[in-house]
Parts: structure tokens; sequence; C-alpha cells
């Protein structure tokens, strides 16, 4: 009954389970058939959408067109396919109204490489956009141009190119530029035509232009150093303005060229190891060449940019290119980066760990920014170790093993395992250290994870071989650990110590021996070649015991599976076993195995990897990567300097000439002269212009006169020095006989110019607008009120003067005023005010600060502290305080807004209010919201102003065109978008209530 019932029950669950099972299957099936109807249903519904999109684009309404263009370009930003409308799309591109030829050619620029012959079909339509009086669509047309990949239009392509490279608009020099690789890429034998646009591109002195162009030559011809020469000062000067990935290319040409140019900075040290001491006394002392300073000189501003590319670029440029003494500023840098994202450590990690085997004195003073912590991914953990290793010395060492014996306890086992390596390398290369080292190594032997003990076994076995004899005990230890230790790499290591040492362990050696031949057949083929060798080893010193043992082994091995273990004990047995067929080599077979082997060196990974270009891809791989251009060695003489030399046209004014032509009248302002009447003046505006005057000098003598700036810094001879400013002088000598004939004219006209100046930056005092910073309430009885005080800030001219009015209503006095905690937006500064040691009951007190505020609005955050509280405060400034005044001619406006055009020019319609209907009123309420000086202009229903920003000196123009009715037209023309915008809704703001 039992077996009858279990059957039953067997049959049951059976059918139990076959039909659950085709339930499951109808089911499935009965899914299968809603997806498919849903996904016909949602390509119905994407046809039926692209239908409707098509139809949009059909229509005789630009509204729908334009709308059609965004969902377009929307599906195209989300990863989704929209080739199908490339048809509809291209018809489009004759059309009239600018948005949607904007947005058309933006969708031409994805698809015309895939759609290219419907492409071809609109070709004319492209040529004729280059024409476009838009700067935007002359150089979406060159885009869309040069993405047609088909080589029957590369004449048209060259040409547009060429004709884009003259353009007025930098933006469209710049896409020219960028065309030029895709140009060379599709005919290379273009390249000479190229090479002249090239060329041209390179003496374009706009910072939109610069990074591009650097990046076709490297593209095309980086060989031709030659069209660099004369670019090189104003690539150096340009630098500082060029946006940030135009800055890497620059900078990493810059190092390839200076490498070409240049001599060695240290060669005298290097040539002081071999030199003999006469030969030392008759060389000529190292003189750094005026160029390669200013490279130098104009790259060290950057290591404080926010873009970690720019940093990398400028220390791999301090690392290739300046002397000894000087490399050690890039250091804080790079160490500032280590708290950036994970991707970025590790690529900076990689180049220190390069600089810190042969520069180990700039990082030591960083030792713990190397430290690891827990929250650190592996391979930046392995990097940090790299490091510290690197930097360990007699004096650090013991600090840093106690690091590392902390990082032996982690549960991140490739981390410990390094650790170990590490204290290895510490050992080998510290002297002092190498016992303790030793010692502590073996005391992991005892370490519960086989892991750890296998890694310390290979470690050990590498120590051991430089004293062999003072250490049998840990031999003997290592011997005991075969029974417990199962890492094939561990195993092999400990039996080619014994091998290898066999004399100091005559008793323990055949005993292991003896049981590795029991496990012979289980073990890994890197164990069974040291049971060979160890077979071999012990039956040339002790074949009494182990003869038969040996024979033992090589028998297992004559039939083992892999054919190298195989040939090994063939080989063996002819060596040690002499018999009649063994030849003369069976006599040297001691000779063979027992020789003395040299003692491994342990040496950082990171050794040889400096002959590539520190933060190129093929140094983070170790390996020449793809388009990579390899560092040129120095050259042994140094080249002629003078194919930097610049000739200065005729037309160009020289040496601090500055000409204005609006009344008509020529005013010229000397700049090695004083401004007559100007002493003791404290017009801002007038220094600034004397300062400028005096800067303006042709390309050849400012150069000169960065030798003498350079001086200093590489510890130039007193007869260089006089022979440079015998130069200067002959120079300006010179350049007096022909350019300043007219000297007793100009100076009937300084005082004039003077008061001219002056009277451009005096503002209302109504434009100086009070902020709360603290109420007596909150502080206390101390309230703080603060105004931007438009005047420069004399420490630091980057910065805004913020001006900071203190009084005390409590009933007692308030001492130690200060600053503290200070928080800022990543590229803020501040300079903060001198502590206020004492501040009397109902007294006031004003101070002074500074803040760079980066041209933004962001605002900064800070404690204003008392002996007795601390109060959180903040700063945040009205756009129109980030910016100072600047002096234009008409003339000079009407140019700089002509090349501020299209995405940098902003136009409101505004209606006046009652009250500001006349010029009076609209320069009053302009100068009250934006630190702005007024322009002259001869119309008289048009104000304009211009001014810069204080950080990058951006360019900011500003028109307010008066109509009929209080109607007006407010145009913003401004390098920064961002700026621009929020400019125009204060201004806005300012002229309508």
């Amino acid at each position: 009954m039992g077996l009858i019932g279990f059957e039953a029950a067997f049959h049951t669950s059976n059918s139990i389970v076959s039909g659950s099972l085709l339930q499951t299957l109808v089911q499935f099936e009965h899914l299968m058939e809603i997806v498919k109807q849903v996904s016909s249903n949602f390509q119905c519904f994407s046809s039926l959408r692209h239908d409707d999109l098509k139809e949009m684009l059909d229509s005789n309404k630009d509204s729908l067109k334009l709308e059609a263009m965004k969902r377009i370009v929307a599906m195209i930003a989300r990863g989704k396919n929209t080739s199908d409308l490339f048809p509809a799309v291209v018809k489009n591109v004759a059309c009239k109204n600018i948005e949607v030829k904007k947005l058309v050619y933006v969708y031409l620029v994805r698809y015309a490489e895939e759609q290219q012959d419907l492409a071809l079909l609109s070709i004319s339509t492209f040529q004729r956009g280059l024409k476009d009086p838009n700067q935007l669509i002359r150089a979406s047309a060159l885009r869309v141009l040069s993405s047609i990949r088909v080589t029957i239009i590369v004449p048209i392509m060259m040409l547009a190119i060429k004709e884009a490279a003259s353009d007025m608009s930098p933006y469209v020099r710049k896409t020219a530029a960028h065309a030029i690789p895709k140009l060379y890429s599709l005919d290379p034998e273009q390249k000479d035509q190229l090479i002249e646009v090239i060329e041209k591109l390179l003496a374009d002195k706009t910072t939109l232009v610069a990074g591009s162009v650097v990046m076709a030559f490297e593209e095309v011809c980086p060989e031709r150093i030659d069209l660099i020469h004369k670019n090189y000062r104003k690539l150096c000067n340009l630098l500082i303005d060029v946006e940030e990935w135009g800055q890497v290319v620059i900078i990493n040409m810059l190092t390839r060229y200076a490498r070409t140019q240049f001599l060695n900075p240290n060669m005298n040290e290097e040539k002081d190891k071999k030199a003999e001491a006469p030969a030392m006394a008759k060389r000529k002392p190292y003189v750094m060449d005026p160029d390669h300073r200013l490279l130098l000189r104009n790259t060290k501003p950057l290591l404080q940019s926010r873009n970690a590319a720019v940093v990398m670029a400028v220390a791999q440029l301090y690392f290739h290119l300046a002397p000894k003494a000087e490399v050690g500023v890039i250091a804080k840098a790079l160490v500032r980066l280590l708290r950036s994202h994970s991707e970025v450590q590790y690529v900076v990690l990689q180049n220190v760990a390069t600089m810190s085997i042969k520069r180990r004195g700039m990082f030591e003073p960083y030792l713990k920014s190397f430290y690891i912590r827990s929250t650190d991914p592996t391979q930046i953990k392995v990097l940090k170790l790299e490091v510290l290793t690197n930097l360990a010395n007699e004096t650090n060492i013991s600090t840093i093993l106690r690091e590392f014996q902390t990082y032996i306890k982690s549960m991140d086992k490739d981390f410990v395992a390094a650790t170990i390596q590490a204290i290895g390398r510490c050992a080998t290369n510290i002297g002092e250290v190498r016992d303790t080292c030793l010692n502590g190594l073996v005391q992991l032997l005892s370490n519960r994870d086989e892991l750890v003990v296998a890694e310390s076994v290979v470690v050990i076995k590498k120590l051991l071989q430089m004293q062999p004899e003072k250490h049998s005990d840990i031999i003997k230890h290592m011997a005991k650990l075969t029974d417990n230790i199962q890492v094939p790499m561990a195993r092999a290591s400990i039996l080619w110590l014994i091998g290898e040492y066999c004399e100091h362990v005559p008793k323990i050696a055949p005993d292991v021996l003896r049981k590795m031949a029991k496990s012979f057949t289980n073990e890994e083929d890197i164990v069974k070649l040291q049971i060979i060798n160890l077979a071999a080893k012990l039956y040339l010193t002790n074949s009494k015991q182990t003869k038969l043992l040996t024979q033992y082994v090589l028998n297992l091995a004559k039939y083992d599976q892999n054919y190298d273990i195989r040939d090994r004990a063939r080989f063996i047995r002819q060596l040690i076993v002499p018999t009649e067929k063994s030849g003369a080599l069976s006599k040297y077979a001691k000779k063979l195995f027992l020789a003395l082997k040299p003692a491994p060196v342990l040496e950082s990974p990171f050794k040889d990897r400096d002959h590539f270009q520190l933060g190129s891809l093929s140094h983070l791989l170790n390996a020449k990567a793809g388009g990579y251009q390899e560092l040129p060695d120095w050259p042994e003489a140094a080249p002629d300097p003078s194919v930097r030399n610049v000739e200065v046209k005729d037309s160009v004014r020289a040496v601090g000439t500055v000409i204005y032509r609006d009344t008509g009248v020529l005013w010229a302002l000397q700049g090695p002269q004083k401004v007559e009447g100007s002493e003791g003046c404290s017009c801002p505006r007038a220094r600034k212009h004397e300062r400028k005057s005096k800067q303006r000098k042709s390309e050849s003598e400012s150069e000169s006169d960065e030798e003498e700036d350079s001086e200093s810094e590489s510890s130039q001879t007193e007869s260089e020095d006089s022979e440079s400013e015998a130069e200067v002088k002959k120079k300006k000598k010179v350049l007096k006989k022909t350019h300043f004939k007219h000297s007793s004219h100009a100076n009937m006209y300084r005082p004039f110019l003077h008061l001219l100046l002056c009277l451009q930056t005096i503002s209302p005092s109504s434009a100086l607008k009070s902020y709360e910073m603290l109420h007596r309430i909150t502080g206390e009885g101390l309230s703080v009120e603060y105004c931007f005080s438009r005047q420069p800030f004399s420490p630091d001219a980057n910065m805004v003067a913020v001006q900071m009015q203190f009084t005390n209503n409590a009933t007692s006095d308030t001492k130690n005023l200060h600053m503290e905690d200070v928080k800022l937006q990543s590229g803020m500064r501040v300079k903060e005010f001198p502590e206020i040691e004492l501040l009397p009951a109902g007294e006031m007190v004003t101070a002074v600060m500074g803040i760079d505020f980066c041209d933004s609005t962001q605002a900064a955050n800070f404690q204003l502290c008392t002996h007795t509280r601390k109060f959180f405060v903040s700063i945040q400034p009205p756009v129109g305080e980030l910016m100072r005044p600047v002096f234009l001619t008409e003339n000079e406006f009407k140019k700089e807004q002509g090349q501020l055009m299209g995405m940098n020019e902003i136009t409101e319609k505004i209606t006046l209010d009652v009250k500001c209907r006349n010029e009076h009123s609209i320069v009053q309420r302009v100068i009250t919201a934006a630190n702005l000086s007024r322009v002259p202009c001869g119309s008289d229903k048009e104000c304009r102003f211009a001014g810069r920003t204080v950080t990058s000196s951006s360019l900011v123009l500003v028109t307010v065109a008066t109509k009929e009715e209080g109607a007006a037209k407010l145009t913003i023309n401004c390098e920064k978008m961002v700026i621009g915008t929020m400019l125009v809704k204060d201004i806005l703001l300012a002229l309508t209530q």
C-alpha cells in the first residue's frame, strides 16, 4: 500500500507540475501577443508622429516649422533616431527665418555624414549660407559642409575654409580651424594649401581662434615648427585668456616647441656629475633665454585654474622645461587636484608617481596628502602607496612604516598585497630599516589570512637574497609553512629559497622534498618546476639522502601532462645523473645549479615612464598610443632666438602712443613720461592709462624687458644685465626719432587728456547703494553695512573693493573684529580687512576688503567675529558691480560692437519711465545700475557705455537708443553671455521704474 500510495502521490504531483507549466506557457503566449500589439501600436504611433512632423516642416508657417525643428532636435538629444526626416528637414535649409535655419543646421551636422547623397543635393544652399550676414549661420554652413565626407566636394570645402579664415567674425574663423583637420583626413593631398590657411590663422590675435588653430596645426603639420616662431610670444601672452581646452592644446604644443628651441636649464647640474674640476671652471654659466622665461611666467598663473586638465598641462610643462629649483611650484597645485573625482585622482597620481622618482623633494612637504582613506578605490590606494614608497627616506620612514602597519589590516586583499610589496621596496632602498621590515614581514607569516602570508613569503624571499647567511632561522621558519600555505606562488618561493640555500638548512631540506614528492601530482605547474629544481640541487649537495627521492620526482615529471615539465625533467636527468650518453655539460652541473645569483632589484614600475610626455595617454598606458608625438631631446647648442622677433609695421604705433581722433585733434600720450599736473592725483583711470601707455611697446622691445625681469629668476650676470639695458635704451632712441617728432604738440594736450580720463571715472554719489550685512538686533548692538566703492582695490586689481561700515550701538566696547571660516565658490578669492582691535560704544569705523567674485554673482560667506561672538554673514554683488569702466572712442566702440554680434548681443525693446526720458536721467540710471563709463556719441538719441569685467576683463558694451513717446531700444554686447543676460534685467529695471 505504501508503494501504491507513493506512486499515486508521484502521479498527482506530476499532473500538478505539468498543469502549472501549461498554464505558464499559455500566459507567456498571451503576454507575447500583447507585446507584439504594443510594439506595432508604438511603431504606428512613432510613424504617425513623424508624419505629423513632416507636415509641420512642409507648412508655410515659420512657427510650425520652428516647433517641428525644436521637437526633432530634442529627440536627437535623447538619442532617438530621426534620420528618416532628413529629406523633409534639408528642404528648410533655405528658410528665411534665422531661428529655423539655426536648428536645421544643427540637425544637418548630426546626419550629413550618414545621408551624404541627400546632403549633396543641397550643397548650393550651404554655399549661400556661407555668405549669410549672421555669423552663426555662416559657421553652421561651414560645419555642415565639412561634415559631408565625399571627395568630390573637396575643392568646394577648401574654398569655403579659405574664405572663412578671412571672415570678420572670430567665431567663423574658429569654425574654419575646426574644419581643417576634417578636410585633411578626407584628402591628405591638400596639406600644402591647408598649411597656408593654418599660417594665416596662427597670426590671428583673437583668443577664440588661438586654441582651435593650434589643434589644427597639431593634427596637420606638427613638424612645421617654423610656423610657430613668429607667433610664439603672442601665444604665450594670449594663453591666460584662451578657453580652457584651448589652453591644454597650446601648452602641450609649446612644451614640445621649447624642447627644440631652448637649452636645458639643468644642463650644468647634469654635467657636474661627469665633468672634472678644470672643465667646470672653464664652463660658461647658464643664462635662460627670455622667451623661455616668458613661457614659464605666463603659464604659472594657470596652476590656479579650475580645470584639472589645464593644471596637469602646466605641471608637465614645468617638469619638462623648468629649472630644478622652480619645479616645486607645481606640487601644491597637483595635491589640490587630489580632492577631485577618483578619475582625476587616478591620472594625477600616475603623473605624481613618475615625478616623485626624479624630484622626490618637491612632494615631501605634502606627505600626509598621500595617506590612504578607507573610501578610496583600490587603484587609487595602490597609486598612493607607490608615491609614499617613492618619498620614503631615512627621516620619514618610521612614519610611513606605521601607516603601512595600519594598511595591512584592511579588508581589501589587493591593497594589502600591494602594501606588503611596498614594505619590501622600502627595505631594499633604505638599508637601516631592512631588518625591521624583515621582522615585521616574518610576523605576518602567522596571519590568519592566507593571501597575506603568501605575499609576505614572496617579498621575504627577495629580501633574504641580499643576506641569506644572517637569516637561516627565517628560512627554517618558512620551510615549516609548506604544510599550510596553498597559494602556488608562495609555495614556489619557499621551495626556491630552500633549494638555493640548502646548505643553511641541511636537515630540513630533504624532509621538505619528501613531502613535496607525495603531493607532486596535485601541485600547480609553477610549484612542480620548483620541486624538480629542489630535487636537482639536493641531489648535487646531498645525494646519499635524496638520490632515490630525486629519481622518483623525475619519473613523475617524465609523464606529466605539461610538456614544459616533461622537458625540464629530461634535461635535468641528463645533466645531474651521469651516464655513457651524457655530454661534457654534466661536469658543470654544480656550477650551473648552485651559481651565485644576484639579489633582485625592487624598482618602481614608473621608473622609466618619464620618456613619455607627462599627462599624455601614452604615459598613462605606458605604451605608445596612436597619434602620440615624441618629446624632443634638448638641443646641444642654442638655436637662433631672432627667429621669434616680429617686425613692427609702420602703421603700428610703438612705445606707448595712444591716439584719439574724436575731436579731430591728435592726442599723443608718451609712455615713459609723466602726465603734467597729475602728481598726487588719485584718479585710478589716469593711473591705469599711464600704466598701459608704458606697457604698449613693440613686441621685440617688450621681450628685452622680459629679459630684464627674468634676471632675478634665472640668476643672470651683471654684464648681461647692462647689455640688455643698453639694447633697450638704443631701441627707445630709434623709436623716439621715428615716432615722436610731434612730442611738443603732445605735451600741450596732456593736461586735457588727464582731465578727460578723470571725468570718465566720476560716478554720482547716488550710485553707491548700501546693503545691510548685520542688523543691530541680530548683532547684539553691532550693525554692519557695506557698499561697493567702485574704486580699484590696490592689493589686487582683479578684486572688487567692498567698503564696510561698523557701528557699535551697544553700551560696551567691541574688540577684535575680524573674519573667519571664509566659504567661497570655486575660483573666488578674498583679501580680508585688517583686524579692528577696538570699537568703542557709540562709535563707527570703516574698513575695506577685496573679493574676487570670478565674474559671478555667487555670495561670499564668512563669519564676522568679535571677542565674544561669531555671526554668519554674506556679501552678494549685483552684476553691475562686477565691472570697471573703460574709456573708448566712438570708433573703437563701433569696432568692438561689430565683433560682439550674434550670440554675444542681447536686444530688448522698452518703454522708459516718465521721469527718465532725457539724456541726463538715462545716464544717471544706467551708471547707478552698472559701473560703466560714458562713451562719446555724435547722436543725441543714443547713449553708449563701456566697461570690462573685473576678473576676466571681458568687454561689456551698453547702448540705449531712444525713440518717440518714451520708446527705446536697449542693446548689450558682452563676451560673457551670462553677464549680459543678468545686466539686461538690471538696466531694464532701472530705466522702466
